[in-house]
């Protein structure tokens, strides 16, 4: 099994050149599976596992987080990025105690937002967001974990270019290896934000704008959110629909070949 340590070190190696894609799984099988199709990291989604626990998005505790990031990073042997929300707390001493809870489970970098969780003020003030990543990076300490540090700008109501490149140079500044602004809106924007925090990695969440592109653009790594976990779940909801709309299971010979997912789960990349 390859250790904490040496999955931080491939991780880190990951964002110093190229370009790679981090999916995001939402349970040991889809982890196991997204590793078995030669991905070279993952992260989780934290949409995805409160789906998966009949919770919204935000409603999973961290107690039950930190153990999902203890079971994905034990069941695979490549790097484990966790959405790691804004760190289960407000003040910086919150977030760094629950930084340090998920290095310990085993991850090979985290993810902190500067979301408030309240959608009349949605985002940090800005001292207090960049005080927060200070204590995620000293947390991290000399783990060799991968700080990723949110502006939630554009996915919270709040598309203002300028104050998301005042947040993310910022944090990368505070100590931050790559930075994450979801959603923006065009190849303009993301083209800014790379030159804004080079020579530190980017992050885009995926669009309609291939890998080749978004590497053409300076993004180190693209990763996908609660999309994979969206795709599962519409065709779930449409055979079981069928069913109980129409007394028929059409839609059920569309699932995958049972002997095809075992291998796949079995496979060794």
């Amino acid at each position: 099994m390859t250790s904490p340590a040496e999955k931080r070190a491939a991780f880190r190696a990951l964002h110093q050149e190229g370009c790679f894609v981090m999916p995001n799984p939402w349970d040991v099988g889809s982890a196991m599976a997204l590793q078995n199709l030669g991905f070279k990291a993952i992260a989780t989604t934290s949409a995805g596992m409160a789906w998966a626990m009949g919770l919204t998005d935000g409603g999973v505790t961290r107690e039950a987080v930190l153990g999902h990031l203890a079971a994905l990073a034990a069941a695979t042997h490549i790097p484990l990025n966790a959405d790691f929300e804004n760190g289960f707390a407000d003040r910086p001493e919150g977030v760094a105690e629950s930084v340090a809870l998920a290095v310990d489970a085993g991850v090979a970098g985290l993810s902190i937002e500067d979301f408030t969780g309240d959608p009349a003020a949605p985002l940090y003030d800005f001292t207090l967001a960049v005080e927060r990543i200070a204590a995620a990076r000293q947390a991290i300490g000399n783990s060799g974990a991968v700080l990723t540090a949110r502006a939630e700008g554009f996915l919270r109501g709040r598309p203002d270019l300028d104050e998301t490149l005042r947040r993310l140079t910022a944090f990368a500044e505070a100590g931050a290896d790559c930075l994450y602004a979801p959603l923006l809106p065009g190849e303009a924007e993301i083209a800014t934000v790379v030159r804004a925090v080079a020579p530190k990695a980017v992050n885009v969440l995926a669009s309609r704008m291939p890998v080749a592109t978004l590497a053409e653009l300076g993004v180190r790594r693209i990763s996908v959110g609660g999309s994979l976990a969206l795709v599962a779940w519409d065709a779930f909801a449409g055979a079981a629909k069928q069913i109980a709309e129409t007394g028929t299971f059409d839609a059920l010979s569309r699932g995958a070949n049972r002997a095809n997912l075992q291998a796949l789960l079995t496979a060794q990349p």
